[in-house]
């Protein structure tokens, strides 16, 4: 497991997740991460492109950008030899966007040898949240 009071540089972590490969799901749904520990990672997403036929923020993005927060923060947590992988997600869905960014906030509520969870809490620009997410990852060490 990784030290805890290691704090990484954005473009490692970014380049370690594949963040910035134009075929990822999270470069293509525009997905910035703004700050990553294994205490907590920040990432924003626009909503325009993330939209349901309505023209709000489709549920499934907010999983998207959940699951992305919370899967950097268990790849952090499970240190360099180690892989975290997402077994499990729930989101409930407060309220809607149309426009601008949301932002996601992800904080571990366990973090053990073989299991990460994570709240993760997405806002919009006036602070009202929009949804709030579970994640669970396995870890798995080589």
């Amino acid at each position: 497991m990784s030290d805890e009071t290691t704090q990484p540089r954005l473009a490692d972590v970014t380049a370690f997740m594949k963040l910035d490969d134009p075929d990822s799901l999270a470069a293509r749904m525009g997905i910035e991460i703004v700050e990553a520990s294994t205490r907590r990672v920040v990432a924003t997403m626009p909503v325009k492109g993330n939209c349901q036929p309505y023209g709000l923020l489709h549920g499934g993005a907010s999983c998207v950008l959940a699951e992305t927060i919370g899967s950097v923060g268990s790849a952090l947590h499970a240190g360099p030899d180690g892989i975290a992988l997402g077994i499990e997600i729930n989101a409930t869905h407060h309220r809607s966007a149309k426009s601008g960014l949301v932002t996601g906030v992800a904080t571990p509520v366990h973090l053990g040898r073989t299991l990460a969870s994570w709240d993760i809490v997405i806002t919009d620009e006036n602070d009202k949240r929009v949804c709030t997410a579970r994640l669970t990852c396995m870890i798995k060490q080589p």
